[in-house]
């Protein structure tokens, strides 16, 4: 399998367009063009919407997104090109030969128009009860064309049931435009296939296998379709309004865990450019906001490297040493529930290559409603537990029946980064100008490594960072120039690296000694890794992984439901582009580099839950209880 690639290829549904014999251009040449009697010259091949994006001329889109395959279902793109008799759609239309191109001719802004008012004449709904009013590409593009009233009519009632069934997932189909983006984000980009147009004409509408709901067919909660859709047609199911009311009770303490990926995002909502870290902002609004404490997820996400990386060693211990056949190799990271849920349903035979450790979500939240009310002297019941994360699918992932290890329900609930700058705007926070202040005690704040889980690569960084200093002895900066393991890095869509581990070992740290006697059995070996991001790849990993091939000889594999990581998670702020991911993988990477504890073992506070709480060591009977799912419970996954 080769690993340059990136998300999914799209697939071309571009008309064929046969040139002149004497415009032909040469293979990678160019093609001369006039564009409003501009003359441009282009890659041969470049479609009409990319030759005018490329030179500053906007063209209106619905049904196209940078992320996926070509439609030309919406037609708003449409232009008029010299000699043709219609009007073509640019998106979709690739230049092969020197053409002539009108793009705001009266009869493309009239064509433009019409297709508006078609749209909001199916369009069901008041605008200003929306929960994508003022960031609805619809309703900015009836603006933009000075649609004033319903020229073709407008639909008076509802048409179709709200299907809320799902925890994480709400679909309101009378809003739903048929761009056909959220098919094309199930079927292409994430390969899972929930949603389809069926039916034809005036009868076309989006539907799941026999219109069943969402909570009855194999949606992974992922939540990317919420994000590529241009309307309220798919929103996340908002439990803010729970929240406040908890809150709002003073017999309850509310404490809130943030996840670096809504840090590195949230500034989007608050009219800030993608890149712009809001850590310490974001604590200080939360404080303001009501929350009796607000906590750090890096923190888990550096127990889960210490847990994790402990359960891949006596794997490996197991399978090289006492030959034990049973043990699934390689293991697979399980912090992503979307990732989770889509083996179960795709590839369930594979569920004991799953780690048993939680999500770092779901750490915190046993964490909380045990060591932490004991050290606060605050019952447990009287508890609420928030997580603010990137993450629709953590909404089902905290509502699944074992996660309930404390004796109570872990997390309470989940809020992706889009409620929660609902909540901040709501509390009259403009959260840009806040102060900044750290995280509370008794966890404080985490490491770097914790830190690049938001993006794709960061967890397999993080746990190698642990590794290569627990087996050999050395620092991974000897290794590594500044610990940036940057072959992991990156948006290929699947990535394989070796690490040699050689003939010099180092001594047991005594975290673990009581599972390994030593690492001469590691001398000379090759550590193999992979990640993969988006369940596209997932696939590809997987079914390589059946047929034997290069992946199924690896130790360890990070897998994340989403393109880009969490960063582009589905809860993230609309739009999510890959420009945009790339900017707030920077900003996490940028944040890494600036904080002087960059590896999970060294954090002072992993230390301290070791000595204080989980005293037995990783991987425990405690820990086990608490930090780990069980087989046995689900059918889920093997401790």
């Amino acid at each position: 399998m080769e690993n340059k690639n990136g998300l999914r290829a799209p697939v071309s549904q571009k008309p064929h367009v046969v040139p002149k014999p004497e415009d032909t251009s040469t293979i990678g040449g160019t093609v001369s063009i006039e564009i409003n009697d501009v003359k441009y010259s282009v890659p041969l091949g470049t479609t009409i919407l990319e030759a005018c994006r490329e030179n500053h001329i906007h063209i209106p889109t619905l049904c196209h997104h940078d992320d996926l395959c070509i439609a030309g279902v919406c037609r708003l793109c449409v232009v008029e090109v010299t000699g043709m008799r219609t009007l073509q759609a640019s998106c979709a239309y690739p230049i092969t030969a020197p053409i002539k191109i009108k793009t705001s001719t009266p009869m493309v802004r009239k064509a433009r128009r019409h297709i508006i008012d078609l749209m909001l004449s199916e369009h069901h709904g008041e605008c200003y009860s929306c929960v994508r009013n003022n960031n609805c590409e619809l309703q900015a593009l009836a603006k933009e064309y000075g649609v004033d009233c319903y020229n073709f009519g407008h639909v008076k009632e509802s048409q179709y049931e709200i299907d809320d069934s799902s925890y994480s997932v709400v679909r309101d189909m009378d809003k739903c435009v048929l761009c056909k983006r959220c098919v094309r984000t199930c079927i292409d980009l994430q390969e899972v296939g929930v949603l389809e147009a069926i039916n034809r004409g005036g009868e076309t509408m989006i539907s799941t296998f026999m219109d069943k709901q969402l909570a009855d067919v194999i949606c992974i909660n992922c939540g990317q379709c919420i994000n590529r859709c241009p309307t309220g047609a798919l929103h996340e199911k908002d439990t803010s309004d729970d929240i406040w009311k908890a809150i709002d009770d003073h017999a309850k303490h509310v404490v809130i865990q943030t996840a670096p990926s809504p840090r590195a995002a949230i500034g989007e909502e608050f009219g800030l450019g993608a890149g712009h870290s809001m850590t310490y902002e974001l604590n200080t609004a939360l404080k303001r906001i009501g929350f009796d404490a607000v906590f750090d997820t890096n923190f888990t996400a550096d127990l889960t490297i210490i847990e994790e990386g402990t359960e891949l060693i006596i794997r490996l211990y197991k399978a090289l040493i006492e030959k034990d056949k049973e043990v699934a190799l390689p293991q697979f990271t399980s912090c992503s529930p979307g990732w989770v849920k889509y083996l179960e349903h795709f590839y369930p035979e594979y569920i004991p290559n799953l780690s048993s450790a939680k999500s770092p979500q779901q750490m915190f939240g046993a964490l909380i409603k045990t060591f932490y009310a004991d050290k606060v002297g605050v019952d447990a019941k009287d508890i609420v537990s928030v997580a603010v994360m990137p993450c629709s699918a953590k909404k089902f992932e905290c509502n699944r029946p074992e996660m309930e290890d404390s004796g109570f329900k872990d997390v309470d609930y989940g809020l992706t980064t889009r409620e929660m700058a609902k909540m901040i705007k709501e509390a009259g926070i403009h959260l840009p100008e806040m102060p900044k202040t750290h995280f509370d005690s008794p966890f404080g704040d985490a490491s770097g490594a914790g830190l690049i889980f938001g993006a794709t690569g960061g967890v397999m960084e993080a746990a190698i960072r642990t590794v290569v200093e627990f087996v050999t002895g050395n620092k991974t900066e000897d290794i590594f120039e500044k610990a940036n393991i940057l072959p992991l890095r990156g948006f290929e869509g699947i990535k394989y690296m070796e690490i040699p581990i050689g003939n010099n070992v180092g001594p047991v740290p005594d975290l673990i000694k009581h599972l390994v006697p030593d690492w001469n059995w590691l001398k000379g070996a090759v550590l193999k890794v992979a990640v993969a991001h988006g369940t596209a790849n997932a696939k590809k990993i997987m079914e390589d992984i059946k047929r034997g091939g290069k992946f199924s000889e690896c130790h360890f594999i990070e897998f994340m439901a989403c393109p880009g990581g969490c960063i582009g998670g589905g809860g993230q702020p609309i739009p999510t582009t890959p420009e945009i991911r790339k900017k707030r993988a920077e900003a996490i990477y940028a944040e890494d580099e600036s904080l002087e504890i960059r590896k999970s073992h060294d954090n002072p506070s992993i230390k301290k839950i070791y000595q204080e709480f989980l005293n037995e060591g990783p991987c425990s009977h405690l820990s086990h209880k608490l930090l780990h799912t069980h087989y046995k419970k689900r059918g889920r996954y093997i401790a």
